[in-house]
């Protein structure tokens, strides 16, 4: 895949020539304000821009849409690959530079910069398409039918053609969400756009071009009121196997019906089973919280939280969580985690039966109710408690 982000390069770029900078791209988001059913509702082609550039935030989060690394361990990305081959390569131009995207260290290589409007040169290999030339950002995808090959044979290029409308799709939903527009182009001479990308004598051949920018009709919101409340957000840290369904998925619910946003955070990313067969997807590890990030900081329980009674990240996001006066919140047996990171002393709590005692050798002040507030540390006593759990940490968000 190749991004082009509308750019300043001379063509025919050497392909073993070294990169010339690497550029660290800020950290993707992972949650959004818009939800998916908006972002397919307002999805469109645009082809018409204003000459408002991109930010370095923004072109991190078209990189990480189009082949983001979701799971470290097994190198799965945001798209995906037959045989998790992943054949496809991206390009950004920017300015007067040609970056490509490395997805391993979510990073940009500078290959090369020079004095010719890259841009003019994509719009007229694809039929004097001016669009391409008039926006800050023209995505390119592009792949290796070959690698696909070895594998695949003679389906190997639908195979590429059906991941790169995988990619495709996950530029366009990704642009809405952040107000821009996007508009896919498959009409081009495919050699001009090798070598306006340096990739002449490569097996690498262009799919797509994908113009991105904000559109010429848009208009900057306008900033927020002071006195307009900041959204709340909180991280659920779920056990990587046999967490407590109703745990997370109630909990998780009512958070999200008061409009608080949520991240599922846990010792791996990617699918999590629960014990009576449900499943969820960590989108952060555990390792990488920031308690700076959120407003409220969850453990949630099942037999597989025990993992984290004695884990060394957990005890000090929890620790950090007390001391930065953020809300901490517990359910069944997780209340231990917060037991042996020290900050139940003396605090009214309550838990899954099997941990009374653990919570009381703590300091705690063991209760016994369904669900239990102390100031800004909210437990609860197991499954049939969920519901009332999450309520009360979204009324605590609220200041109720």
């Amino acid at each position: 895949m190749v991004v082009v982000l509308g750019g300043i390069v001379t063509p025919c770029i050497a392909e073993d020539k070294p990169p010339l900078e690497t550029i660290q791209l800020p950290r993707p988001k992972l949650t959004s304000p818009m939800s998916l059913e908006q972002t397919l509702a307002k999805r469109r082609s645009v082809r018409d821009f204003n000459s408002q550039p991109l930010d370095l935030a923004q072109i991190s989060q078209l990189a990480w849409a189009a082949q983001g690394i979701t799971d470290q361990q097994k190198g799965f990305r945001t798209a995906p690959s037959a045989g998790a081959i992943y054949p496809m390569q991206i390009y950004f131009v920017t300015g007067e530079a040609l970056f490509v995207y490395q997805p391993a260290g979510h990073t940009l290589e500078l290959l090369h910069t020079g004095d010719l409007d890259l841009r003019q040169g994509f719009a007229k290999a694809a039929f004097g398409q001016q669009y391409i030339a008039q926006a800050p950002c023209d995505i390119i995808i592009a792949g290796s039918v070959q690698k696909l090959a070895v594998r695949y044979g003679q389906k190997a290029r639908a195979f590429a053609l059906l991941e790169a409308g995988h990619i495709a799709q996950n530029i366009h939903l990704q642009a809405v969400s952040m107000g821009l527009g996007s508009v896919p182009i498959g009409a081009f001479d495919a050699n001009a756009v090798q070598r306006l990308c340096g990739l002449g004598t490569t097996d690498i051949e262009p799919f797509y071009i994908i113009p991105v920018g904000y559109p010429a009709t848009y208009t900057a919101p306008e900033k927020p009121a002071i006195t307009e409340a900041k959204a709340k957000k909180a991280v659920l840290i779920v056990a990587s196997e046999n967490f407590r369904d109703e745990e997370l998925f109630d909990t998780k619910r009512a958070l999200e019906g008061a409009q608080i946003q949520t991240v599922i955070a846990s010792t791996k990313t990617g699918r999590l089973d629960g014990v009576l067969g449900g499943s969820a997807e960590a989108q952060i590890l555990v390792s990488s919280i920031d308690v700076n990030d959120y407003d409220a900081i969850i453990f949630v329980g099942g037999p597989g939280a025990t993992q984290y009674f004695d884990d060394a990240a957990a005890l000090d996001i929890a620790r950090k969580a007390a001391g930065k006066s953020k809300l901490l919140a517990a359910i069944c047996i997780a209340p231990t985690t917060l037991a042996n990171a020290g900050v139940l002393k003396g605090v009214k709590a309550t838990c899954f039966s099997s941990e009374r005692l653990k919570l009381e050798k703590a300091g705690a002040v063991y209760t016994g109710s369904p669900v239990e507030k102390d100031g800004l540390i909210i437990t609860a006593d197991g499954p049939r408690s969920a519901a009332q759990f999450g309520k009360t940490i979204a009324d605590a968000l609220a200041g109720k």
